[in-house]
C-alpha cells in the first residue's frame, strides 16, 4: 500500500514525495521567500545526559507513539528510563512542561508556537518532532444531526456524500437564533488544532465562527457559532448534556459519541485539509540545549514508535489499540479505538468507511516538523485575531524556525538511517518548506512561503490592516 494511503511505507512512494517536495519547495515570491537551501542536521549528539524523564499526555489515540516507544522498548534501546504521566488537560500539561514538572509532552502543535510569541503564556518552547497527521473529526449532536440528514447528498448506497459543508448547518442556526438561542460548539484549547480546523470548517461553508480581542480566549465576536473550551474525554459527555451541540475532538472521543449514540461525526480532519499536522513533541528549548544527548535519542525512541505504528499496512495496528485501550494510556474500549485507528472510520451505525490515511505517524515524513505548518497555525492565530496586528511574511518565517527544529529532528532521523533502523528516501531534502498544498474543503491553495498572500485569500477572516474590538472588526 503506497504512503498516499496511509498504511506502509514504500520506496516508490517516498520517492515521488520527496521529488514532489524538492520540485514546489521554490514555490512562491523570489523577492519574500526564504532561501531554498536544504535544512542541515545538528550537530551529532552525544551521549545520554539525563536518562529518567516523565512525558505528560492527553488521552487520545494520537499519543500512540509515546506509548509505543515505552511499551515496545524503544525508550528503552536509546537508554531512557520514561515515564508517561496523563494530564487533566491541555493548560495542565503546558504549564506542566513550562515549569519542568514535566521534561516534555505530547502537545498541540498550536501550544509551542503560541508560548514563543507571547499568546496566553511566554515561554521558549520548541517542536523538534511531528508526531502524526489527521486524527480528528467534527461531531454533532442527534438533534443536529436529525435536522440535516435529509437535505444531505446521497451515494449510490443511499449514505451521506462526504465531505459534508458546514453550509448545511446554517438553517440549524438560524433556527435557534429564532428561538433566542446561541448554537454552541465545543473543541479543546484556543491555540489547538480542532480549534482552527472547526473555524476553517465552519468558514468555508460561511459561518463566522467569530474573533478574538486582545487579552480574550473567548474569541465570540461576530460569531454566528460561539465556540468554548472543553477537555477531550469529557467532550461526549458534555455534548450529551446539552451544553453544546457539536464538538471538534481527536479519537477516539468522536467514537464514543458513535458507540454511546448520542452524536454523529460529520466530517474527519483530512476532509477539512487533507494529511494536515496534528500533535508535536514539544519541549522547553533550554532542555535542548542543556540535554542534547537525550533530547536525540528520546527522538529516535519516537521516530522507531512512529514506523512500527505504520509499518506493513498497519499489521501492529491491532496490537497498538490493546496498548491504548490501557487505562494508564487513552483508557477507552479497544472496539471504540480500533474504530478509527485500524483504517476504517465509524460516521453512525451502519456507516463505516475505509480511512486508511485517518492516523499516520511516519508515513508521508509525518514525523518531520515543517516550518510551513508552523507558519498555517501562525497564519490561522492571525486570522481570527489572537494575533492582533499585521506583520510582514519574515516575520512568520522568524518565528516558525524558532520553535519547529527540523535540525534536531534530521540529527535523531539520520541517525537511524545510517544503521538501517528507518529507509534514508523516508527522510525529506527539504529547505523546511512544503511545496504549496491544496487539499482543503474550500479549494484555497496554501503556500507557506507567502503568508500574507494566503491570509488575503479567505472571504471570513480579518484582513490586512484590520483590527478586533468588543464592537467589532475595524480597519480595511
Amino acid at each position: 500500500m503506497s504512503m498516499k494511503q496511509g498504511f506502509g511505507f514504500t520506496r516508490r512512494a517516498a520517492v515521488v514525495a520527496l521529488l514532489a517536495s524538492v520540485a514546489l519547495a521554490g514555490c512562491g515570491s523570489k523577492s519574500e521567500a526564504p532561501a531554498g537551501d536544504a535544512v542541515k542536521a545538528a550537530a551529532a549528539p552525544g551521549a545520554v545526559e539525563k536518562p529518567v524523564l516523565k512525558l505528560g499526555f492527553i488521552k487520545l489515540t494520537d499519543m500512540a507513539p509515546l506509548a509505543i516507544a515505552k511499551e515496545k522498548g524503544f525508550f528503552a534501546e536509546e537508554g531512557l528510563n520514561v515515564t508517561l504521566e496523563p494530564q487533566a488537560n491541555w493548560k495542565v500539561l503546558l504549564d506542566g512542561v513550562i515549569g519542568g514538572q514535566l521534561d516534555g509532552a505530547h502537545m498541540l502543535a498550536g501550544q509551542p508556537i503560541a508560548a514563543t510569541i507571547g499568546y496566553g503564556t511566554k515561554a521558549d518552547l520548541i517542536a523538534p518532532l511531528s508526531l502524526d497527521l489527521n486524527g480528528n473529526a467534527i461531531t454533532v449532536s442527534n438533534k443536529v444531526w436529525d435536522m440535516v440528514k435529509a437535505d444531505l447528498p446521497k451515494g449510490p448506497d443511499g449514505k451521506p456524500t462526504h465531505p459534508i459543508s458546514a453550509s448545511v448547518l446554517k438553517p440549524v442556526v438560524t433556527s435557534f437564533k429564532q428561538q433566542g438561542k446561541p448554537f454552541k460548539m465545543g473543541m479543546v484549547f484556543p491555540v489547538s488544532t480542532h480549534n482552527y480546523e472547526l473555524r476553517y470548517w465552519l468558514a468555508a461553508g460561511g459561518l463566522n465562527p467569530g474573533y478574538y480581542t486582545p487579552g480574550d480566549v473567548g474569541g465570540t465576536v461576530a460569531a454566528d457559532v460561539q465556540l468554548s473550551v472543553t477537555p477531550p474525554p469529557q467532550m461526549p459527555a458534555t455534548l450529551e448534556a446539552g451544553t453544546i451541540e457539536g464538538y471538534c475532538v481527536g479519537e477516539p472521543w468522536n467514537q464514543a459519541a458513535v458507540q454511546k449514540k448520542i452524536g454523529v461525526p460529520i466530517i474527519t480532519d483530512d476532509e477539512i485539509w487533507n494529511d494536515n499536522p496534528e500533535k508535536v513533541l514539544g519541549l522547553r528549548k533550554d532542555f535542548a540545549d542543556k540535554y542534547p544527548g537525550t533530547t536525540a535519542a528520546m527522538l529516535r525512541a519516537i521516530i522507531k514508535a512512529q514506523q512500527w505504528l505504520d509499518a506493513d499496512n498497519g499489521k501492529n495496528r491491532a496490537e497498538a489499540v490493546k496498548i491504548l485501550s490501557q487505562a494508564n494510556y487513552v483508557g477507552a474500549d479497544e472496539e471504540v479505538i480500533a474504530a478509527s485507528m485500524t483504517g476504517k472510520f465509524t460516521f453512525e451505525p451502519g456507516d463505516t468507511r475505509d480511512a486508511p490515511g485517518f492516523n499516520i505517524f511516519f508515513d508521508k515524513f509525518a514525523g518531520y516538523p515543517y516550518y510551513s505548518d508552523a507558519i498555517w497555525y501562525l497564519t490561522q492565530m492571525r486570522r481570527w485575531g489572537q494575533i492582533p496586528e499585521d506583520h510582514a511574511d519574515q516575520w512568520y518565517f522568524d518565528q516558525a524556525k524558532a520553535v519547529y527544529r527540523p535540525d534536531l529532528y534530521l540529527a535523531a532521523a539520520k541517525g537511524l538511517a545510517e544503521k538501517g533502523v528507518i529507509p534514508a528516501e523516508a527522510i525529506p531534502e527539504t529547505d523546511g518548506f512544503r511545496g504549496e498544498q491544496s487539499g482543503f474543503i474550500d479549494g484555497v491553495t496554501y503556500n507557506g512561503k507567502l503568508p500574507n498572500a494566503y491570509l488575503a485569500k479567505f472571504k471570513i477572516g480579518l484582513k490586512k490592516g484590520q483590527k478586533v474590538s468588543a464592537s467589532g472588526v475595524t480597519g480595511n
